[in-house]
């Protein structure tokens, strides 16, 4: 069989994990892999390139993508799927592995429907992909903003500030969430929960009045603006409050030893489910166990929030 690999929207530490363990997996079992660059953009355009055993070595502790990632319009469009399409049957590939987020499931469940048996693996950092408890890149991500929050709880200390961390999470807060708890945040500020700015300053106020000599506020981009949150907290609680938004550092660096196992597990259920004939689906983790749901379920269903979690972290801040 002639198996594609192609990596869409942004990207994850673990991504390269998971190209690795796919190809030398397939080629082990007797199959040939395809890369694709550039994502779908690269599938519509024919940027093919065959995968040898050697391709994939030296790639395992590398972030970002090699196959690189491109977002691409085009495609969402019947023309672009077509384009697509032709190019794989051009190819002979008999399946495509898609590696990405939800808007790349949606993708690979459009090819699906029109009779290509695509496979989808989580490669998100916002852990934010149903039927998974983990995507590749989260456990990264939150590794690497807690490094950074530790760092910036060094000065803050010293200066007896307040710092609000903006980090990744447009319509999820599971960075803020998990970075939060585990830097001993005095609030963290999610799209998932209503918050009301009263309450984050007396968090703050609570901890200097128990002889604190910093403050950590950790916000997700889409629960509110960083910069403008400190000035409404300096204004209020007249506390020297600064703000620091985290950026795309969170999608680099090297993938923890969780990600790359993980992903080499998922890469392997994905050759699993070639091998049986089971296409249009897409892998996962649940209670430590590499599952499978049909793309379609995984897109119907808005992923779990961990609201016993959140209760958690109000429950330590106080």
């Amino acid at each position: 069989m002639n198996i594609g690999i192609l990596t869409s929207g942004g990207d994850s530490q673990g991504m390269n994990s998971a190209i690795r363990a796919i190809t030398r997996i397939a080629i082990i079992k007797g199959h040939n892999v395809i890369g694709i660059k550039k994502g779908f953009q690269g599938l519509m355009n024919g940027l093919f390139v065959p995968l040898a055993l050697r391709d994939v070595g030296d790639i395992l502790h590398r972030g970002g993508t090699f196959l690189q990632s491109e977002r691409s319009s085009d495609f969402y469009f019947p023309e672009g799927q077509e384009r697509a399409i032709a190019h794989l049957k051009e190819a002979n590939i008999d399946h495509l592995v898609v590696i990405g987020g939800d808007g790349s499931y949606r993708g690979a469940l459009a090819l699906y429907q029109k009779g290509i048996n695509t496979y989808c693996l989580p490669g998100t950092i916002d852990n934010d992909i149903a039927f998974t408890d983990y995507t590749i890149g989260f456990d990264t991500a939150v590794n690497i903003v807690v490094s950074l929050i530790n760092k910036i709880r060094d000065t803050s200390t010293s200066h007896d500030r307040t710092s609000v961390i903006m980090v990744m999470g447009k319509g999820s807060g599971n960075i803020a969430l998990h970075s939060g708890i585990a830097s001993g945040a005095d609030a963290i500020i999610l799209p998932e929960v209503p918050w009301n700015i009263e309450e984050v300053c007396q968090s703050i106020k609570k901890g200097y009045d128990r002889g604190k000599r910093h403050g950590i506020i950790v916000v997700a981009e889409g629960a509110g603006c960083g910069s403008q949150i400190a000035k409404e907290i300096e204004k209020r609680t007249r506390l020297e409050t600064r703000s620091t938004n985290l950026g795309h550092v969170q999608r680099g660096g090297s993938p923890s030893a969780f990600d790359r196992i993980f992903a080499s597990r998922m890469g392997d259920k994905i050759i699993e489910c070639i091998e049986n004939g089971i296409p249009g689906i897409a892998v996962g983790i649940e209670k430590n166990e590499i599952t499978y749901r049909t793309i379609q379920e995984v897109l119907n269903k808005k992923p779990d929030f961990n609201y016993k979690l959140y209760e958690i972290a109000n429950n330590l801040s106080q």
